[in-house]
């Protein structure tokens, strides 16, 4: 038995082990956390570091060819929680995850299972713009490479340009790919970072703000990128634009203080929000 504090700051008194599991689902995810057709599947997700726990309880889907976005204050858990999804969180000392997160039906947190691959099928893309100190070429071709996903130099030329061209940027880069991907323009680097992540053939593409560091106009076009290149894969942002959630999103989450409190059609949060909190925030009473 113990004594828990809900969301809302109220004491419930003594609960056993059972009713905390039934209040860890009932006090967030106000709407449906599942996916008919989920690619990821993460369930009760608790994340600490060192006694600190981040996140608490998490269930959420990620469905095939959708754009989920994960809003909320600073320091609500979004991105702790995103890094999760392709265990980032296991290059931080003292960081440890709970509960289950399936891809594609595997457990990606199983002892044998190896991060390196699972990063390939899970991409990252960053919120500050991060090419590797190399050419165009290089940025994109270094994935398949240590991946052996070719052949031949044929097929690697074939593969980069297939990238470059996903991510919008074949046309800007075609004739300076020997140059520095360091070179290009903030916009054109974080398209260069998508160019990476797709070259080897991720399912899931996560994004950690990768606008944070853009003007508009990249922002406009990173943000067309997103609804195109839902059509081959899946996609979670956390993002702090409210108004980038509602343009490229299918659902949305909302978190607050490493819990889940809201999550549903995107249109719906932002205009019907069925939890205080979620309404408070989208209406700007804080945040």
């Amino acid at each position: 038995m113990s004594t828990t504090i809900d969301v809302m700051g109220k004491t419930t008194g003594a609960t056993s082990s059972a009713e905390l599991a039934e209040q860890r689902h009932s006090r967030a995810t106000v709407g449906d956390f599942t996916s008919p057709d989920a690619r990821m599947v993460c369930r009760d997700v608790d994340v600490w570091y060192g006694s600190k726990q981040a996140i608490k309880g998490v269930s959420l889907d990620i469905g095939k060819h959708e754009v989920v976005s994960m809003i909320g204050p600073s320091g609500c858990g979004k991105s702790t929680f995103l890094r999760c999804l392709n265990r980032m969180n296991d290059t931080i000392e003292g960081c440890r995850v709970a509960g289950s997160i399936r891809l594609d039906g595997q457990e990606i947190y199983d002892k044998g299972l190896d991060p390196v691959p699972l990063r390939a099928r899970v991409g990252m893309v960053f919120q500050k713009p991060n090419p590797f100190p190399k050419s165009i070429y290089e940025n994109v071709a270094y994935g398949p490479r240590i991946h052996g996903l070719t052949n031949n130099k044929a097929e690697l030329d074939e593969l980069v340009e297939t990238s470059l061209t996903r991510a919008g940027l074949w046309n800007e880069v075609k004739d300076r790919l020997d140059q520095p991907g360091t070179g290009l323009s903030g916009g054109q680097q974080q398209r260069l970072c998508i160019a990476r992540t797709i070259a080897v053939s991720p399912e899931v593409i996560l994004m950690d703000e990768p606008c944070s560091a853009l003007d508009p106009i990249a922002t406009a076009i990173v943000e067309e990128l997103i609804d195109e290149l839902r059509a081959n894969y899946s996609i979670a942002i956390v993002t702090h634009s409210m108004q980038q959630a509602a343009r490229v999103s299918q659902r949305t989450a909302y978190f607050h203080l490493g819990d889940l409190i809201e999550v549903g059609e995107t249109n719906r949060i932002f205009t019907s929000p069925q939890h205080k909190l979620t309404e408070d925030y989208i209406t700007g009473r804080f945040g």
